[in-house]
């Protein structure tokens, strides 16, 4: 649903969301992915908001992880 915008529904942008700069590598993005993936995953935490933060960043990998997808969003 929020593919190819360039600010997702929390209104950060998916690099913002992962915490890395637009021009990262994939192997950086696969780190703050999985960084926050521990910290916000809801068997992990009892933030009550857990759900919907790991949803945010699991749907910022999934685009950014994937060069196809990544090039769309970046224009």
């Amino acid at each position: 649903p929020l593919f190819g915008t360039s600010i997702s529904a929390t209104g950060k942008s998916l690099y913002q969301i992962l915490g890395v700069r637009k021009k990262v590598p994939h192997d950086e993005i696969k780190r703050a992915y999985r960084k926050l993936a521990l910290k916000y995953h809801p068997d992990k935490t009892s933030d009550p908001e857990a759900i919907e933060k790991f949803q945010s960043i699991k749907y910022a990998y999934e685009v950014l992880s994937d060069p196809n997808k990544r090039a769309v969003y970046d224009k």
